[in-house]
């Protein structure tokens, strides 16, 4: 009864709201003919709806609690005069706009939507397309941004923006967005207890997503191609990357996941494949990789120094020119029950296991990380000797870095 008695006091307490609330309609030929004017004729709670057409409108500030809706998307073509909808309210819902053309500048970082200091917003369904920055998170918790297409066209990282930006932003749900050709396709900083699910970045310049200083957050069943680098989670804790797909991340100095000074992390369940190096590690601990797929990538893992405590538990490593790559004799790190492709041991009691313990580091990738230039001699000979030598006496390579159940079938 207590329960039934508490839903009858909220229903009488939010009724009074949705019957005074009202809908103003925007279009050519309505008495409202600007978006700006239908935001100022609005109360709290009411809907701006704007019909089809071409609005050249910026500067739009949102300051009370109302829903902006676009039907059969509706343009804002800000004239590249700088921001283009700033909201400063909680429970503010945008949906359904094209909007075009975000100033650019190079003291502030305009965006066709800003949230400031807001709760409780929903940002979905947009359509962005020559932008500098697109949605942008500033100060502001407990909101989503979904289901939204943002198109830049970036040419330098100097004068470009970020797709989504999170600054100071906490519990925030990014999910089912599509961002091509921007700097970062998702960048968060200061960020914590964040979610970021089902999205889709490619072809950015610098990184499809970035994380700095953000702890407690979870990006899962993301897919990161053809970026820059394709992900980037520097100075942070206990963040959980799953059932992510990094593909085709090329360049010199490029990578599909780069961790740098992160703490008490899951990796999990992730695809690697064509990448420059599929995991670049540095100053990374008590971290689990497990049951991640490597593939066809010039370098599966690269450890450059200061990790310690991890576990590399049932991956799968796949024709990788280097499987595991060690900048030190020194190694702490767990490696147990990977499949490694260029295993060359046998199995005589077929429990599965193999026999003969898996040394993954090569010789030739010590030598490799201080002479780059030796790559050319990688199918050589001469290459497959040495390396064969150091797996017998190890003297480069850590002598304990060794997987003793490789696995002689792939786990999955």
């Amino acid at each position: 009864m207590k329960n039934i008695s508490s839903l009858i006091l909220m229903f009488f307490l939010v009724l009074p709201s949705l019957l005074w609330a009202s809908r103003i309609e925007v279009c050519k030929n309505c008495s409202v003919t600007t978006i700006k004017e239908g935001i100022e004729l609005a109360k709290s709670r009411d809907t701006v709806l704007i019909r089809k057409g071409t609005y050249y409108e910026s500067g739009l500030i949102i300051d009370k609690p109302l829903t902006l809706l676009g039907i059969d998307y509706p343009t804002i073509d800000g004239e590249s005069k700088g921001e283009i909808i700033r909201v400063q309210a909680d429970h503010v819902i945008i949906d359904g706009l094209f909007i075009i053309n975000v100033g650019t500048s190079y003291t502030e970082d305009f965006a066709a939507v800003r949230v400031v200091k807001s709760k409780h917003f929903v940002i979905q369904n947009l359509v962005l397309e020559k932008l500098f920055f697109g949605i942008y998170l500033e100060k502001s918790r407990d909101g989503k941004v979904l289901n939204n297409r943002i198109i830049g066209n970036a040419k330098e990282e100097y004068n470009s923006g970020n797709g989504i930006q999170l600054w100071y932003s906490h519990n925030i749900d990014i999910a089912e967005n599509i961002i091509t050709k921007v700097r970062d396709g998702i960048y968060l900083e200061f960020a914590n207890n964040c979610r970021i699910k089902n999205n889709r970045s490619t072809n950015n310049l610098r990184y499809g997503l970035h994380f700095m200083f953000s702890n407690d957050d979870l990006y899962q069943s993301n897919t990161f191609e053809n970026n820059g680098a394709g992900v980037a989670v520097m100075f942070s804790k206990k963040i959980k990357m799953l059932q992510n797909t990094f593909r085709k991340n090329w360049g010199t100095a490029s990578y599909g996941l780069l961790l740098k000074e992160i703490n008490d992390a899951e990796i999990k369940g992730n695809l690697f494949e064509e990448n420059t190096i599929g995991i670049s590690i540095e100053g990374a601990n008590r971290i689990n990789y497990h049951s991640n797929d490597f593939k066809q990538n010039g370098w599966a893992i690269k450890v450059r120094g200061a990790c310690y405590t991890n576990n590399f538990i049932n991956n799968n490593f796949l024709y990788n020119s280097f499987d595991v790559s060690y900048n030190s004799k020194l190694n702490d790190n767990i490696f147990d029950q990977n499949y490694w492709s260029n295993y060359t041991g046998y199995d005589l009691d077929k429990d599965g296991i193999g026999d003969v313990p898996h040394r993954p580091v090569k010789l030739f990738s010590y030598v490799v990380n201080r002479t780059p230039e030796t790559i050319i001699l990688m199918r050589s000979l001469f290459v497959d000797i040495i390396d064969f030598s150091e797996r017998v006496s190890p003297v480069f390579t850590p002598d304990d870095l060794v997987d003793h159940n490789p696995l002689i079938n792939r786990t999955r």
